[in-house]
């Protein structure tokens, strides 16, 4: 397990965040670049709130987590500003995109957004005691709750003919609760973390597959449609480690049971046995998906399934689990990692070729790769001492 944990923080440490600390910050116009190609270079200026959000919130954790490193929070404050300053209407609501210099581009149509926004000034608040940004954390919090109902508000294009619940936010929501907890009530924390739980593995969660649906009727049941079949295995499996965090907060082994029976059940279903690696999309039933892109292999798949699959091994010691792990880290090393040029690329054929060399985009930026790394560097550190004292 040594080998694991030292890989996964050296990693980290010397290769991924200095690569963002090199190429993504804006000493200009404040914020972060995230459109960044193969060997870190700027390739578009557009910057996009839900990285804004990602990449302040990274670096807030690592100040408060790893080490109290000032020019972490130097970077973080970067973010926090720029965010502040041209990040939100005057509702509260956070733009998807704006201009370098921060006009806005894309209206609040994305609700992820302000989840990031919220994630990230609750660290920042930890890291500096600024209790401007601790109510602003708090204030956007309450904003994307009352949203709960209908995320998109005005920009919502469908219609009302065939009503279907998104799993997205349920699944998010169980992890930025857990997130904003040192700014929020008690009694906050706790619904949501109820709500959570009930939707994620009583509503989207399928009892007889095991797997979870994107999409659900308002009544829980399964509609016979694109969406109403749709797989996302990493959103899946991504929960469930945010499922396994509840159940050690609240000591509830039986989550935690349900949770890695369910990571399981979904890399059993999603593993591509001709190439490798797990799909992007897939159909519930076996029919062809509508996402032209269901057969790439995505960054953010593996590595959140790295994080599971430790977390799920840290806590239930299953063997199934190590075997599973060793799959799914051969394939991801060998594929993903640049060895050349440093972080990670993110986007493969279904083969495992790159697909596309950038290191960061509209969709990827300095989030996945710099967790997961930290999670799972945390994970096996924690089995390793385990494992030490039980000798």
């Amino acid at each position: 397990m040594k080998k694991y944990s030292n890989l996964y923080k050296d990693t980290l440490l010397k290769n991924v965040i200095p690569f963002w600390e090199k190429n993504s910050i804006d000493t200009v116009n404040g914020g972060y670049f995230t459109c960044l190609d193969d060997e870190g270079k700027v390739y578009d200026s557009d910057k996009f709130m839900w990285l804004q959000g990602r990449q302040a919130w990274l670096f807030s954790m690592l100040y408060n987590k790893v080490e109290k490193n000032n020019k972490w929070l130097e970077i973080a404050k970067i973010g926090v500003d720029f965010i502040c300053k041209h990040g939100m209407d005057s509702n509260g609501n956070f733009y998807f995109s704006t201009t370098c210099d921060g006009k806005p581009l894309v209206q609040p149509y994305n609700i992820f957004s302000d989840c990031f926004a919220a994630m990230a000034f609750s660290q920042y608040a930890i890291a500096t005691g600024d209790e401007k940004i601790k109510e602003l954390a708090k204030q956007t919090y309450r904003n994307i709750l009352k949203k709960k109902k209908n995320p998109k508000g005005v920009y919502e294009k469908t219609t009302n003919a065939r009503p279907l619940k998104n799993f997205a936010l349920p699944m998010i929501l169980s992890n930025l609760v857990l997130e904003l907890e040192d700014v929020l009530e008690k009694e906050e924390v706790e619904d949501t973390i109820d709500f959570s739980i009930r939707e994620v593995m009583g509503v989207f969660r399928d009892k007889n597959s095991g797997l979870i649906y994107e999409f659900v009727g308002l009544d829980g049941i399964h509609e016979d449609s694109f969406n109403g079949r749709l797989l996302n295995p990493g959103h899946g499996i991504e929960a469930m480690w945010f499922m396994i965090d509840i159940g050690v907060r609240r000591n509830d082994d039986n989550l935690i049971k349900k949770a890695t029976d369910t990571i399981l059940k979904i890399l059993e279903y999603s593993w591509d046995t001709k190439y490798g690696g797990i799909f992007y999309f897939m159909d519930a039933y076996g029919k062809p998906p509508q996402q032209l892109e269901w057969d790439q292999k995505l960054w953010w798949v593996h590595l959140e399934t790295l994080v599971a699959l430790s977390k799920a091994y840290e806590h239930t010691r299953r063997e199934e689990l190590i075997t599973w792990y060793e799959k799914v880290h051969d394939y991801t090393w060998s594929h993903f990692s640049d060895s050349k040029n440093g972080e990670w690329f993110g986007y493969l054929n279904r083969q495992g070729e790159v697909l596309l060399n950038l290191k960061g985009g509209k969709w990827k930026g300095c989030f996945h790769v710099p967790r997961a790394m930290f999670q799972c560097w945390k994970s096996f550190e924690k089995i390793e001492t385990s494992i030490k004292t039980n000798k």
